[in-house]
């Protein structure tokens, strides 16, 4: 008996995505990561912690240091154009 070969079934690219080999994949998503802009953290207080690693929590102390730096600067701003007014409205 004589063997038939059957044709393989065609597949076509319409409506589908064209295969991309795993490497292409991988460089592409590279590429993409490195030009979309940084996802800014945004810590909010009493926040559930416990999916973040390290790096992450390293991360947010520095923010939020950097934020108490902040407020205190312009507490002590406008304690200083207080007192200002202050003396001013003394006299």
């Amino acid at each position: 008996m004589r063997k038939i070969n059957k044709p393989e079934p065609r597949v076509t690219t319409i409506g589908r995505a064209a295969k991309i080999p795993q490497n292409a994949e991988a460089k592409m998503a590279a590429i993409d990561d490195e030009d979309r802009p940084k996802k800014k953290i945004v810590h909010e207080i009493g926040q559930d912690l416990a999916l973040l690693s390290v790096g992450e929590l390293n991360d947010r102390i520095a923010l939020l240091r950097e934020e108490i730096a902040r407020l205190e600067a312009v507490a002590a701003s406008k304690k200083a154009s207080r007192d200002v007014a202050s003396q001013f409205f003394k006299k």
